[in-house]
């Protein structure tokens, strides 16, 4: 008998071998090499784009000042770039003659440095060098001779012969022509073409970028793609509001360092004030050590200016104590304590655009490195460089209540709780936080990757949470001033509901019948997922805050065997939560049908997460039978307020002709 033969996958199926590179990984990493080439190669042509597109976002708020006087955008741009090109035009001049003095008058401040440099060695810092000269030639002597019973006798009456005398070296002296004024033209003009036309394509392309500022806009939007254009366009535009409203912040405090510098040092007597208060307005840009390296010149000037010491400490003084000041201070005053920037992308980003474009790199890598971010946070596809560069937390604040559930950590999920209320209602909370850190759980509950230990810990933790939440109202808390951030969250992280917790006009408490009013009026059962009662504590704790009487049974009250036992007694209307419904939801369709022969009353399914089948088929919510199907929290206690108030009349539901579910069960056949 033959053995069957071994079968064989089809020629179009590969298997990939394990620990081989997909091919998006491969092609990520080709794209990365080559952008990287691409910028060191190109940088003479990165360079200028990138400080005119920086310049722009500098200019944009006087461009747009100036379209409010009722000029057109041409002499708008116009102006503006006329008044740049000025002010940087003026500073160099400054700079050029500030610099010339100071060359002329170095030869001056050299009998001053070489009379300190003689006391210094003339004092006992002066000897330390001798001395550790002295003890290294003892120690090298007592290393290389032998002991005295090693060394070897020599005669007396030896003599050595002097050694040969050798020739001494002819000096020869080079005499270099005198350069002709052709010559001494090009050495001075060449090193001044290159910045001169740097400049040139600065200005070239800043005019276009405020010429064509919202058709870029577009076409950015246009490359990266987007699902939602009216979403993305108003994101990026107040990112470009943001940043340039950050920028123009920034540089006005460096410069008005650079002047507090130029100011002090003159006072002082430092030659050459105008000079190193440039030079400290733009290292300032440089994060960190910036300032640090703007004090050593000016520092090192005082010290060969005064035969003494005091106007090189005054000098010291000045920098230790305006730059604290002014970054711990009034820095955090005007525009926050957050930049968007994590201090270790600070850090890396300096390191990489000074490898990169040398030390103009240094300069901008702060203020690029921020634009990169901005992107990160609005594009989809550039997300990952707000996740490597920004400053927001790693865990969403969902994600990290759902860890502190895990941890088993009640105290340090209130904790968290307690800041996020300062900006939203409880009912926000509940939504956009604690349900959602709940689905994440139960997802994992129903993957089986949750122990029963974890599952207990869970229900443990939001138990305790919900329990000290109970005197927390359920109101909007009044809008709190603040700072203008040069980064914005992106949308998927602002508050979904910064309207008040209910909307208005709602009817007031008074309106609510007392039969409403009673306990147990609002039954709140929980579906048979573990976490399904959280949720219903949850609903029932934001019901009761708004005058309605509720009560919380588990799952197992309302089950075949149970519900016959469960008390439903005045009875008004029953909410039903469920966190994680899959499948054919045969088991909520006969739970609705035993709920309506216990008792006549209006049903409300809350199926928490929103993409759930049932809220997208209006044919399987027909089937099922409830009377409303909510998905956030705040939509259910808007109903329950609606119907206890009778603003709104109760909807029967489609099968609400066949009491005994046989409709039902056409409609939507039991699995198998």
């Amino acid at each position: 008998m033959r053995p069957a033969p071994t079968p064989v996958p089809p020629p179009e199926t590969e298997i990939e071998p394990p620990g081989v590179p997909g091919l998006s990984g491969l092609l990520t990493l080709a794209v990365s090499v080559v952008v990287l080439a691409a910028l060191y190669v190109g940088r003479e042509v990165f360079l200028p784009v990138v400080l005119a597109i920086l310049l722009a976002f500098v200019l944009a708020p006087f461009v747009e000042l100036l379209r409010r006087t009722r000029l057109s955008r041409v002499p708008a741009v116009i102006i503006a770039v006329l008044v740049a090109l000025g002010i940087i035009m003026s500073l160099a001049t400054v700079i050029g003659f500030q610099v010339a003095g100071l060359a002329t008058d170095l030869p001056r401040y050299q009998s001053t440095i070489e009379n300190k440099i003689g006391h210094l060695r003339e004092g006992s810092l002066g000897k330390l060098p001798a001395l550790l000269k002295d003890f290294g030639r003892r120690f090298d002597k007592a290393v290389a001779e032998p002991p005295p019973e090693q060394q070897a006798p020599v005669p007396s009456n030896a003599a050595t012969p002097p050694p040969p005398e050798e020739p001494k070296p002819l000096p020869v002296e080079v005499h270099e022509p005198d350069p002709t004024p052709a010559q001494v033209a090009r050495n001075v003009l060449l090193p001044l073409l290159e910045p001169l036309a740097t400049m040139g394509i600065v200005f070239v392309v800043l005019v276009f970028i405020l010429m064509q500022r919202e058709d870029l806009r577009d076409r950015m939007i246009r490359l990266f793609g987007s699902s939602d254009l009216h979403r993305t366009t108003a994101a990026m535009d107040d990112a470009a509001r943001r940043l340039s409203r950050y920028f123009l912040t920034q540089l006005a405090l460096n410069a008005s360092f650079g002047v507090v510098a130029a100011v002090g040092l003159w006072l002082i007597g430092v030659p050459s004030p105008i000079l190193w208060g440039v030079f400290a307005a733009l290292l300032r840009f440089v994060p960190y050590i910036g300032s640090f390296l703007a004090a050593l010149p000016p520092i090192l000037l005082a010290a060969s200016v005064d035969p003494g010491w005091s106007m090189a400490l005054m000098t010291l003084a000045l920098y230790a104590i305006g730059e604290p000041l002014m970054g711990h201070v009034i820095e955090p005053i005007v525009y926050g304590q957050s930049t968007g920037l994590s201090p270790f992308a600070v850090v890396i980003s300096a390191i990489f655009w000074t490898w990169i474009w040398g030390p103009v790199g240094l300069l901008i890598a702060t203020p690029l490195t921020l634009c990169l971010v901005v992107l990160g946070r609005h594009v989809e596809r550039l997300e990952f460089l707000d996740v490597l560069l920004g400053d927001r937390p790693a865990l969403t604040p969902a994600e990290n209540l759902y860890q502190r559930m895990l941890a088993g950590d009640p105290d340090e999920a209130l904790e968290s709780a307690e800041l996020l209320l300062k900006e939203r209602s409880l009912t926000s909370y509940y939504d956009e936080v604690a349900l959602r850190g709940l689905q994440l759980a139960a997802n994992d509950a129903t993957r089986g990757v949750l122990t029963h230990r974890q599952l207990e810990q869970v229900k443990d933790v939001i138990r305790a949470l919900v329990q000290d939440l109970g005197g927390h109202d359920d109101v909007e808390p009044e809008p709190q001033k603040t700072k203008d951030d040069p980064v914005a969250a992106p949308a998927s992280e602002k508050p979904a509901n910064k309207e008040p917790a209910l909307p208005a006009p709602m009817p007031e408490e008074s309106g609510i019948p007392e039969a409403w009013r009673a306990d147990g009026a609002v039954l709140c059962v929980a579906g048979r997922g573990p976490l399904d009662e959280a949720a219903s504590e949850m609903l029932s704790q934001l019901l009761s805050k708004h005058g309605l009487g509720i009560r919380v049974v588990p799952h197992e009250a309302v089950s075949r065997r149970q519900i016959f036992n469960l008390d439903m007694t005045g009875v008004q209307m029953v909410c039903i939560s469920y966190l994680e419904i899959s499948g054919t939801p045969a088991h909520l369709r006969y739970l609705l049908r035993r709920l309506k022969q216990k008792a006549k009353a209006p049903t409300l399914v809350g199926l928490w997460p929103a993409e759930d089948a049932v809220l997208k088929s209006e044919t399987m919510r027909a089937t099922l039978g409830a009377n409303y199907y909510v998905s956030s929290l705040r939509d259910a206690v808007v109903q329950c307020l609606k119907v206890a108030t009778g603003e709104e009349k109760l909807p029967e539901p489609a099968n609400a002709a066949d009491a005994n579910g046989a409709t039902a069960a056409k409609r939507l056949p039991l699995p198998a």
